[in-house]
């Protein structure tokens, strides 16, 4: 009996793939706030496609620049938008993508014996 192969439906998802997120609330600190500092808050459905966790350090590109943020778990936020503290290029109502940071590869691309 000859043996059908379905095709591969599961999604391709590569390292590279760094889908981006709507910013719907940034907010700035002022001095002698509480609570101040690089923040990111995202969904878990969303930190689990970019395989970050919470309290990880986590690159977040904007259209200007790029910033090392803390991530925080929020499920209180609609999927494929993101909530910013304190992360310069940044502004609301824009696409930033989150991913982590690589520090496996070396930077000139060189193996150290």
């Amino acid at each position: 009996m000859k043996h059908m192969r379905l095709p591969d439906v599961r999604p391709n998802l590569g390292s590279n793939y760094r889908p981006q997120l709507f910013v719907i609330t940034y907010v700035s600190t002022k001095k002698g706030d509480t609570e101040r500092g690089p923040l990111v808050r995202m969904r878990a459905f969303e930190a689990r496609i970019r395989l970050i966790h919470e309290g990880e350090l986590v690159w977040v590109s904007g259209p200007r620049r790029s910033e090392l943020a803390e991530l925080q778990i929020d499920d209180t936020i609609p999927e494929g938008n993101v909530f910013l503290r304190d992360i310069a290029g940044v502004a609301h109502s824009e696409y930033v993508t989150v991913s982590r940071p690589d520090t496996d590869s070396p930077l000139n691309g060189r193996h150290f014996a």
